[in-house]
């Protein structure tokens, strides 16, 4: 039995219609054409395969019929009968781009399992479908086409679309992965403010200041290392994580990004192409390197210092 999880029933069950099947009503016959996929919340549901094929029972959580709902217009392979009264949750294939943007990864985990349930069900059933195997391998370049569609949807989310940086929510996710990992505190944290932003839009206009804001995403990403990302947090602020960089080496980068911001504006200021930047620096010690958001406190000080100084400067925790 395919049971979902937690997090793919709750999305799933946000978007789905209702619907009730008495005992002994099909849901479909084997050969119809479907679209629809269903999940059972109450009750039991046999899908019979025919053939030599075992019949299948599942229960709560179970889902089936998922083919359609990926595909579209998918010739069911079995006959979905309810065993006794049930209660389910119908998806069609149109609330499918729905569901991609409202939670790319959720559903982007779903697919990769369905993806390998079938492959494995291949595995056991090559031999004796033989004759199956053309109509299956279509259907698995479609998955894995839809697949790579998806893995594209959440890399977008995960990007800001101004400068092409690790967006809040990429970052997030990432700061997620590292704690789960317990290598966060192998960090630096470096926060950049622009200086006199809003000035830049009140008198130049917002194209200026979007220009502005991807000359300091250049910046950034021209000093990250492989293992570093850089990420537009919102606004006019960015920062930049660092991986495996002692004090020294996290000021003198901290230390370039405020000087070629300084050059640069110099050199470009009709119309202004860069601003000087606010920085402040810390180092992510075991501490609190579990909660992100006592990190950013942190750091977020020593940033604020460097503005109320005059910007233009780097500034460490202290």
């Amino acid at each position: 039995m395919f049971a979902l999880e937690d997090g793919e029933y709750a999305l799933f069950a946000e978007m789905a219609r209702p619907c009730q099947a008495e005992a002994g009503q099909y849901l479909f016959r084997r050969g119809e054409s479907g679209d629809v996929m269903y999940v059972i919340g109450r009750g039991r549901i046999e899908l019979d395969f025919g053939d030599d094929q075992l019949r299948r029972c599942l229960g709560a959580g179970a889902c089936f019929g998922e083919l359609g709902f990926l595909i579209g217009k998918h010739p069911r392979n079995a006959d979905a009968l309810a065993l006794e009264d049930s209660a389910l949750l119908a998806l069609g294939r149109d609330v499918f781009e729905t569901l991609a943007r409202r939670d790319p990864h959720v559903l982007a985990q779903f697919l990769r399992r369905i993806t390998l349930r079938m492959l494995l069900n291949e595995h056991k059933l090559i031999g004796r479908l033989r004759r199956r195997n053309q109509a299956l391998q279509e259907t698995l370049d479609a998955l894995q086409s839809a697949s790579h569609r998806l893995d594209q949807s959440e890399a977008l989310a995960r990007t800001d679309e101004l400068t092409g940086l690790t967006n809040r929510r990429g970052l997030l996710l990432h700061l997620e992965r590292l704690q789960r990992e317990g290598r966060l505190a192998s960090h630096a944290l470096i926060l950049v403010d622009c200086d006199r932003f809003k000035a830049v839009n009140d008198v130049h206009g917002h194209l200026v200041g979007d220009r502005v804001l991807q000359s300091v995403a250049n910046l950034l990403r021209a000093v990250a290392g492989n293992d570093d990302l850089a990420c537009r947090l919102g606004g006019d602020e960015f920062c930049l994580l660092l991986q495996g960089h002692d004090r020294e080496q996290v000021g003198r980068i901290a230390g370039y990004i405020v000087d070629s911001a300084r050059m640069l504006e110099r050199m470009h200021r009709h119309p202004p192409q860069m601003v000087t930047l606010s920085v402040g620096v810390c180092m992510i010690d075991p501490e609190h390197a579990t909660s992100w958001e006592r990190c950013y406190a942190r750091v977020d000080q020593a940033l604020y210092r460097a503005k109320r100084r005059g910007g233009g400067q780097v500034q460490w925790l202290e």
